[in-house]
């Protein structure tokens, strides 16, 4: 690459990164619905022509915002478990985990609303979207998957309701196979599916959890949400047999 060709190249990104920035305080501010070009385009004082030499749409926009959101808190829960020293304690990673991605996403409230809040009107989120939304699962499952390789086991719980669809976790059994997250994990086919269950249990509880403290739904409720969500996560690891 020429210096001239370099030269541009480092421009754009510099550019790209200013519209990003601006975009996500715009979040914070106006909320993921209320995003536009125009505006942006005011605060890094542009005209909204020259916008869209680097986004060619708001739906773009929309998409980069939430690939660079979902890859930074994915990096932290798995920054917060590669930081348990002792791999064997898989409880202390659980709980690192899910402080984690809490501890992110109050400082990005912006950004929260944007990944799990109301869906934007009009916007469909493309595929490649998918495997940046799913690195904090696959943190989750990752954890259970060693402590049962260690011989943890959930505690028994009643049998499934009557008429309760057995293959109602085949998408995420299809892809906890497909990324080999509990090859090691020594489950039985009988097992496996009850395990599943509750993990998407705890992986929609700990994001119901959050919503409900950032869009002040425990106020009233709880005194302490920190303390509150070290609970929640605690339990939801009782109930997969991760224990200290």
């Amino acid at each position: 690459m020429s210096p001239a060709r370099t030269a541009r190249a480092l421009a754009r990104e510099a550019i790209t990164r200013e519209i990003l920035d601006s975009a996500r305080a715009r979040l914070a501010t106006d909320g993921p619905a209320a995003l536009s070009l125009r505006a942006v385009a005011r605060d890094v004082e542009m005209v909204s022509s020259a916008v869209y030499r680097y986004f060619p749409s708001r739906d773009a926009l929309l998409t980069a915002l939430l690939i660079e959101a979902y890859d930074e808190l994915g990096h932290a829960a798995e920054a917060a478990d590669a930081g348990v020293s002792d791999r064997s304690d898989t409880a202390a990673r659980w709980l690192a985990t899910f402080r984690a991605v809490r501890a992110w996403c109050v400082a990005h409230p912006g950004e929260f609303g944007l990944l799990y809040g109301t869906p934007v009107p009009g916007y469909a989120a493309p595929r490649d979207t998918v495997d940046p939304a799913t690195r904090v699962v696959r943190v989750l499952v990752r954890i259970v998957g060693d402590a049962y390789a260690a011989g943890a086991r959930p505690p028994v719980v009643p049998a499934a309701p009557a008429g309760a669809d057995p293959g109602i976790v085949a998408p995420a059994l299809a892809f906890i196979a497909e990324h080999g997250l509990m090859a090691d994990s020594d489950l039985s086919d009988d097992e496996l599916p009850e395990v599943v269950r509750r993990a998407l249990m705890a992986w929609t509880a700990l994001f119901g959890t959050l919503s409900f403290e950032l869009f002040g739904h425990l106020v009233g409720s709880v005194t302490d949400p920190e303390a509150w969500l070290d609970e929640v996560a605690l339990r939801l690891g009782a109930d997969l047999g991760i224990r200290a």
